[in-house]
């Protein structure tokens, strides 16, 4: 079943727009092929708590600023009441501390989020970019598009120039009073470490965050720092619980529009994984690398932010496949991964 789309055009940058009763949809620019996140306001005692912050950009500053005098107009005053960062990467948590020091608003994130976002930050434990460029030189990839990564180091740092040094940690099953309503915290795994998701009973909506999006599929990378994970695996048993939610629940993702549909959309994204999956196990008939296999899950031209993505997520089918019993791992002379298709035993006669 597709998606059942309620609200056809998003906001303007700068402008809002109300999803449900005391839940505003905001939506901000990012400089990628993604263009835009969506970011929400909700109505809250004596103000507005925010849901994600966007990337450091002067525009979304600007946007900010605009949505920030409309509030001082509205009967709550602009005053910001906590700020709600769903995961570490730069469009979620890059203005977080600005916004914290302009409203003297708390940040709230899990805990697995926030040191994270500290770790790349500082490139510490394993985190950073020269532990990401051994790993992706020991699944293949070539020395040109090695150094264009290279040449793009810093970048986690360009869209969070600074990070919040003080936050309320959300714990999963957390119950957040928000102005007349209760939000549960979701806390979802594969896509980042410790996602929040917020679903609130009373109105019927699920702030999905990245773990669930209406059109694309979400990113599910293996870091150098945890180079054997199934973050498929944990992301799809994440997305799994949502199917427990009533089929009349309003998703609002951080990318694309809100939408109904929850299982659907959860099927869905089983089915493409499974697709990818046996894309990529077919193709190990002799020992592929990651690198190998980028055209088997991407048949376009890859740009290098586009390529640093690519190489995370095969990495995380292959090691699903690993995982699964459907592919075997072997390291080379020459130092490079390499996947074949296990070997089963032939049938007894």
């Amino acid at each position: 079943m597709l998606p059942d789309y309620p609200f056809a055009t998003p906001p303007a940058a700068g402008e809002m727009f109300e999803v449900a009763p005391g839940v505003r949809w905001l939506r901000m620019p990012l400089p990628f092929a993604l263009n835009h996140i969506n970011l929400w306001l909700l109505e809250d005692d004596g103000g507005w708590t925010i849901v994600d912050t966007g990337f450091a950009l002067d525009a979304v500053k600007e946007c900010w600023q605009t949505v920030l005098s409309q509030l001082a107009a509205t009967t709550h005053g602009g005053r910001i009441v906590r700020i709600i960062v769903t995961h570490f990467h730069p469009d979620h948590l890059g203005l977080a501390a600005w916004l914290q020091e302009l409203s003297g608003a708390p940040v709230c994130m899990t805990l697995g989020e926030y040191l994270t976002g500290h770790a790349v930050w500082h490139e510490i434990g394993g985190h950073g970019n020269q532990p990401m460029l051994r790993q992706f030189r020991a699944h293949g990839l070539d020395a040109e598009r090695c150094a264009a990564l290279e040449r793009r180091s810093g970048g986690y740092n360009r869209g969070v120039p600074s990070l919040p040094t003080r936050y309320q940690r959300l714990f999963a099953g957390d119950r957040l009073a928000i102005g007349p309503h209760r939000w549960q915290v979701r806390v979802g795994y594969g896509h980042s470490p410790e996602h929040a998701a917020l679903y609130s009973s009373e109105l019927g909506v699920l702030i999905s965050g990245d773990m669930l999006l209406p059109k694309i599929s979400t990113n599910i990378s293996v870091f150098a720092v945890t180079p054997m994970a199934d973050s498929l695996a944990d992301y799809l048993h994440s997305i799994d619980a949502y199917r427990e939610l009533p089929p009349e629940t309003l998703v609002l993702p951080s990318h694309g529009l809100p939408f109904y549909g929850i299982e659907g959309r959860v099927d869905a994204l089983h089915a493409h994984h499974e697709e990818r999956l046996l894309a990529l196990e077919e193709r190990c008939g002799s020992p592929r690398t990651a690198a190998d296999l980028l055209m088997a899950l991407f048949s376009r031209d890859l740009d290098t932010h586009q390529t640093m993505f690519a190489m995370g997520e095969a990495i995380a089918h292959l090691n699903r496949l690993e995982h699964a019993g459907r592919l075997t791992r072997s390291e080379g002379a020459d130092g490079l991964i390499r996947f074949v298709r296990t070997q089963r035993p032939a049938p007894e006669p």
